[in-house]
C-alpha cells in the first residue's frame, strides 16, 4: 500500500510502498477514508534530529477517519464496515488520568512506550492504519469523513482549550483568538456558539483576517507590534477575558499576555518553536490571570465535537489532496499556504 513517511528528521516526507498492516490480538485494521495534515506534523518534521526519537522511517497522520476492515483476535466491542473517527492521543487506559478518559494527560505513556498514531508509531497517512484499541474508535455515522478528520484534533484541541474558559465567557466579556488557521478558525465558530462573548481575531494577513471574519469574529486586527494597542481599544481597560494563542511563537505569546485582562485565562495551544514561553508574576500581568498550556483533548470531548458538527455548527475549511500528493499537501502547509486544513484522501 502507500502511505506518506517521514524518512529523516529535517527532510519532507516521502510517497513510498509498504506492506499493508495486519491486526494483532485486540486490535483493529481501518481502512483511511481521510487523513489531516497538521502543523505539529511539520514541527516534527523539522525538528533537529533526535529530538524526538521516533523509530523511522514512520508514516505520518495523527488525525484519522475511515472504516474498520478487519478485527484482530479477541475484538467484539465494533464491527467491520463501520466508519470511525480514530481518537489520538493514546495512553494506558488505567492510570488516574486514563480513568477519567483524559488519555491526553496518561502519567504512564512514556514509560510504557505508547505513543500516538503519526507521532510515535505509523499513523493514517496511508490506506490503511492499524489501531491498538477499539476504544480509541468512534463512530461518526453519516459525517462526511473529509471534513470530519479535521476534528479529531483541529476541533477537539481548541475544543479542549475552551471549555475551562466557558465559565468566564458572559455577556460583555471579550475572547482574543490569535491565529485564524487549521485550529483557529474552528475556535472562532465554537466561541461564538457555546459562549455571548466578542470574539477579536488577530493573524499577519487581510486575507486572514477576512476569512476569520467569515467564521464568525466580530472584530479582526492585524497581529503586528501594535497589536496590544489596537487591541485594547476595543476591550478598554479591562482587557480580554479569554485569550487563545493557536501560534505559540513569543512575539504572539507577548501579544496574549499584553491584552488579557484582571482574573482573565491565557491559553497557549499552538506548538511555536518549541522554545517561547509565558512570563510570569506579580508584576507581569493583571492580577489573578492564569496560563494553560493545554494537549490535545478526551475521547468524550471528541464525542462532543463530533455532535456539534453533526448539528451543523462547525464548518472546517480544507482542502483535498490524493495520497499521490500527499508530499505537496506537506509543502503547502510548511509555506502556511492553506486556508483551513489540508486532507489527504487515499
Amino acid at each position: 500500500m502507500k502511505a506518506v513517511q517521514m524518512v529523516k528528521a529535517g527532510a519532507e516526507p516521502e510517497l513510498r510502498d509498504v506492506p499493508k498492516p495486519t491486526p494483532g490480538p485486540g486490535q483493529v485494521l481501518v481502512k483511511v477514508t481521510a487523513a489531516g495534515a497538521c502543523h505539529s506534523d511539520d514541527f516534527v518534521l523539522n525538528a533537529p534530529e533526535g529530538a524526538f526519537p521516533y523509530p523511522l522511517p514512520m508514516t505520518l497522520g495523527h488525525e484519522g477517519v475511515g472504516v474498520i476492515a478487519e478485527l484482530g483476535q479477541g475484538v467484539s466491542t465494533v464491527s467491520e464496515g463501520t466508519a470511525v473517527a480514530i481518537y489520538g492521543p493514546w495512553g494506558c487506559g488505567v492510570c488516574h488520568f486514563c480513568s477519567q478518559g483524559l488519555e491526553n494527560y496518561c502519567s504512564r505513556a512514556a514509560d510504557l512506550q505508547i505513543t500516538p498514531p503519526g507521532l510515535g508509531h505509523d499513523g493514517a497517512m496511508a490506506e490503511y492504519v492499524v489501531v491498538d484499541d477499539p476504544r480509541h474508535l468512534v463512530p461518526i455515522g453519516d459525517l462526511d469523513p473529509v471534513t470530519t478528520v479535521p476534528l479529531t484534533d483541529a476541533g477537539l484541541t481548541p475544543y479542549h482549550a475552551i471549555k475551562p474558559s466557558l465559565s468566564k465567557l458572559l455577556g460583555g466579556t471579550t475572547a482574543v483568538v490569535i491565529g485564524s488557521g487549521g485550529l483557529g478558525h474552528v475556535a472562532i465558530q465554537m466561541l461564538r456558539h457555546l459562549t455571548p462573548a466578542r470574539v477579536i481575531a488577530l493573524d499577519v494577513t487581510q486575507e486572514k483576517l477576512d476569512f476569520a471574519k467569515q467564521v464568525g469574529a466580530h472584530e479582526a486586527v492585524l497581529s503586528d507590534a501594535d497589536a496590544v494597542e489596537n487591541v485594547r481599544k476595543i476591550t478598554g481597560k479591562d482587557g480580554a477575558t479569554a485569550v487563545f494563542d493557536f501560534v505559540g511563537y513569543q512575539p504572539t505569546i507577548n501579544t496574549a499576555m499584553g491584552v488579557v485582562g484582571t482574573m482573565g485565562d491565557v491559553t497557549i495551544v499552538g506548538l511555536g518553536d518549541g522554545k517561547a514561553a509565558a512570563t510570569v508574576g506579580f508584576w507581569s500581568q493583571p492580577y489573578e490571570v492564569s496560563v494553560r498550556t493545554p494537549y490535545w483533548g478526551a475521547r468524550a470531548e471528541l464525542i462532543e465535537v463530533l455532535d456539534l458538527a453533526r448539528d451543523g455548527v462547525l464548518d472546517v475549511a480544507v482542502e483535498r489532496f490524493s495520497l499521490d500528493d500527499g508530499v505537496a499537501a506537506y509543502r503547502k502547509l510548511a509555506a502556511n499556504d492553506l486556508r483551513g486544513r489540508a486532507v489527504v484522501v487515499p
